[in-house]
């Protein structure tokens, strides 16, 4: 009896990864598939040794065309000067320890606040139609805000109010102004989530016996954040980058840090050493952004739960 080509197969491989011999079930696999494995195989390192030569190949074309540009050396000495890189960095680093700190706190008050303001746009009932309205309202007036505005009239005019109690620390009225801001684009994630959710899916829970508040909890929410998980990890991301700004009012964070050296030196290098410290402090992000995307949207397209 010949063998059968399957792809089920468990037999073991030789040195290129191909099936060879017999496996424990007494599979042998057959010359066709040995051969079509060993084709794709050498298809798979072909590819990869012209990409990598390409790569390299458009990395001299890229240097060659820069160092021979006009203007290359002044702008070497104004932007990527080392040793202005070298002075800036520790103090940059230093700086960034603010920037991660605002990022866990704001973050965790964006969550909780635009979860508040969300669920308050989607209570049902004339009763709450005040909670609705200002809840939207919310929304409406710092999704059109621009940031920059919010942070110079918290950080800058906050203090100038001189009322007792009232903090003056360029910090917490920065961190405010940020969860201000990213609370209203969380809660409209949320509120997108909430409204995903099928009616029939609160029915049912209605249907067992759960109250409004029970089935808002237990049933509505977990699948909303589930489905909103990419979005509020891009937000987290954008805020990452725009606790930054935070620097306007002074405050010695990694911008700051950069920004004193510049204002000494004349050289701009300090702010590209910051800004290459934002990007490699963001991209693990992103990456991560990506990976829990394209692992929903493969649930998603083989049927499984969200």
């Amino acid at each position: 009896m010949t063998s059968v080509e399957t792809e089920s197969g468990h037999g073991g491989t030789d040195g290129d990864g191909v099936p060879s011999g017999r496996d424990h079930d007494g599979y042998t696999p057959s010359a066709r598939r040995i051969e079509r494995e060993r084709h794709r195989r050498a298809r798979a390192r072909r590819a990869t040794a012209i990409g990598a030569l390409s790569t390299l190949v458009t990395g001299v074309v890229l240097y060659l065309v820069v160092v021979h540009a006009p203007g290359w050396p002044r702008t070497k000495e104004t932007f990527f000067s080392a040793r202005y890189a070298r002075e800036a960095f520790p103090k940059v680093l230093e700086g960034l320890w603010l920037n991660v700190r605002l990022l866990l706190i704001c973050g965790a008050a964006v969550l909780v606040l635009g979860m508040l303001i969300a669920v308050a746009r989607t209570l049902r009932g004339p009763v709450f139609f005040p909670l609705r309205a200002l809840a939207a309202a919310y929304t409406d007036f710092f999704r059109g805000l621009p940031l920059i505005i919010n942070l110079m009239i918290v950080v800058l005019g906050v203090p100038a109010l001189r009322l007792q109690g009232v903090t003056v620390d360029p910090v917490l009225l920065g961190g405010t102004a940020l969860t201000l801001t990213y609370s209203a684009y969380v809660a409209e994630v949320f509120r997108a989530g909430i409204e995903s959710v099928h009616p029939s899916q609160r029915a049912a829970a209605r249907s067992l016996g759960l109250t409004n508040r029970q089935a808002l909890r237990h049933v509505v929410l977990p699948q909303a954040v589930r489905r909103q998980v990419p979005p509020l990890l891009n937000d987290l991301v954008s805020l990452q980058k725009d606790t930054g700004l935070v620097s306007i009012g002074g405050a010695i964070d990694a911008v700051r840090a950069a920004d004193i050296i510049v204002g000494r030196s004349l050289n701009y290098t300090p702010y590209i050493v910051a800004g290459l410290v934002f990007v490699a402090l963001t991209i693990p992000m992103t990456r991560f952004t990506d990976w829990v995307t394209a692992r929903m949207d493969r649930r998603r397209a083989q049927g499984g739960a969200l």
